[in-house]
Formats: C-alpha cells, sequence, structure tokens
C-alpha cells in the first residue's frame, strides 16, 4: 500500500462524487477497484472514472436516485440497473457527473470467484477525509488481468507493474499464484514481470 502517496496523486472529485454519498448514506458492501486502487496501491497516474464492486440490496439500489440526483447525474433508470443487477457476471452500469463528465463504472454482479475472499480482505484507506474501501491489491491484478486478456492495453500492465513495484512485498504470492493459474490469466500475468 501506499498510504504516503500525496493527495495530488489522486482524483479527488471522483472520491467526492461517488464514494462519499454511498459512505454517508451507511452503504458499505463495496469497493474501489480498478485505476484508483492501482494508484493507491501502486504509482500515480491521471484517470477520470473510477470502478466500483457495487454489491447492493433492492433498497440500497432503490436508495441511488437520492445519493445521485438527476439534476447532477446520469444514471440508469431502475429496469436497466435490474437487469445488470441479476447479470451471473460483468453486470455493469455507469454513474456519470453531468458537469465534470467524472464516471463511475459500477460491477454488480456477484459470482466472480474471488470476490467473497475480495469482501472480507477489503481495506479501509481514508483519502480527503473520506475513509473508503478499497479492494486488496491481490483482487486489482486479477481484475485488471481479466481485462487485459479480454481487451489488450498496456495501461493494465503498467498498472499491475506499479503495484508490484509499490506494494509487492505485502502481495499474498500464493492467492495470486493460485488464482492467476484458476482464471487462466498466466499469459498476461507473464508480461507484467518483465521489464
Amino acid at each position: 500500500m501506499n498510504p504516503a502517496a500525496p493527495s495530488s496523486s489522486h482524483e479527488p472529485d471522483l472520491i467526492r462524487l461517488f464514494v462519499a454519498p454511498l459512505e454517508d448514506s451507511g452503504i458499505s458492501s463495496y469497493m474501489v477497484s480498478g485505476s484508483v486502487a492501482s494508484i493507491e496501491y501502486g504509482e500515480p497516474r491521471a484517470t477520470l472514472d473510477i470502478d466500483l464492486v457495487l454489491l447492493l440490496d433492492r433498497k440500497s439500489s432503490s436508495s441511488l436516485e437520492q445519493l445521485f440526483p438527476d439534476s447532477e447525474f446520469y444514471l440508469p433508470p431502475p429496469e436497466v440497473r435490474e437487469v445488470e443487477f441479476k447479470r451471473a457476471n460483468r453486470g455493469h452500469f455507469n454513474i456519470i457527473h453531468h458537469t465534470s463528465g467524472l464516471k463511475a463504472d459500477c460491477y454488480p454482479s456477484r459470482n466472480h470467484p474471488y470476490l467473497p475472499w475480495a469482501m472480507t480482505n477489503r481495506r479501509r484507506i481514508s483519502l480527503m477525509g473520506v475513509d473508503v474501501w478499497f479492494a486488496p491489491p491481490e483482487y486489482v491484478i486479477l481484475w485488471k488481468l481479466e481485462f487485459h486478456r479480454e481487451g489488450g492495453g498496456d495501461k493494465h500492465i503498467r498498472d499491475i507493474r506499479g503495484i508490484i513495484a509499490i506494494s509487492g512485498d505485502q502481495l499474498d504470492q500464493s492467492l495470486l499464484t493460485e488464482a492467476i493459474s484458476t482464471l487462466d490469466l498466466s499469459k498476461s500475468w507473464s508480461l507484467c514481470k518483465t521489464t
């Protein structure tokens, strides 16, 4: 982890816009992953979106309209979100801030084989005065490896290398080895370990 990183290494609006409302309302069944998490565990870079694993029950899902009002945000209608929540995997919807164009990519599916482990091993980190649940770095790596396998993209490999460089001594190597084999991510993983 990189707790000493200056706040300028993060996009503060992403936290205030998309995570603070969840925290203020008492919703805790989420975790930040993707680029914002790779910045926290690795090396700084610019990003205009935040990835949220968002595991909501029906009541919490219906409260999103109050948390992200249509005067300020684009939020898909409830029936669209309901379809995404029911997907076995890779359910996805966006929340977009009208003024800034900043975006939250929300992932509500619950059946990733390492999701229960990740939720149990989340990390509580304070950013910009907000206590935030972050996915553990191993899960961030797995997620980025899956995106790389499916669509390429050097940014995922760079982000993983940054996590290894900054937080490598904190990674659960046995968990990573098992998960990379189980999820068939060895080819993408091999690219992360070359310079």
